[in-house]
């Protein structure tokens, strides 16, 4: 997890040097981009100290190596759905919810409950039906 900690790392101070750049440049006037920059950096190093965490919990990786081999990242590695519709069914009736906030809030009422069931069915759909565990 060396690279991804780095990535990031490298994306906060990227944000914060250009957040203050940009705060200087507009005379600290214009406050929602500065603050966006600024909230992207925390961000940004919130992930990477995740990240540094976790690396110093688990083995390293192959990927670590800089003298790895492919083949020592071969085997299992994880468990993958052959198909779903549950992700389509969670993108309409998400567009739907978020479309209700520009239409009317009626259209929220409706697209709620569907975000929820279509949510539910998504994260349980190896407990049912033809890939069961």
């Amino acid at each position: 997890m060396k690279v991804e900690t780095g990535i990031f790392a490298a994306g906060g101070v990227f944000f914060a040097v250009v957040g203050l750049a940009y705060g200087l440049v507009t005379g600290w006037q214009e406050a929602v981009g500065t603050t966006a920059l600024f909230l992207t950096c925390g961000l940004s190093t919130m992930i990477c100290a995740y990240l540094w965490v976790t690396s110093r919990r688990i083995d390293p990786r192959p990927e670590d190596d800089r003298g790895g081999e492919i083949a020592e990242g071969a085997g299992e590695l994880g468990v993958f759905a052959p198909y779903s519709w549950w992700p389509l069914a969670v993108g309409v009736s998400s567009s739907v919810t978020f479309a209700g906030l520009a239409v009317g809030w009626w259209l929220v009422l409706i697209g709620v409950p569907m975000v929820m069931l279509s949510t539910i069915g998504w994260v349980f759909e190896f407990y049912r039906g033809e890939h069961v565990h």
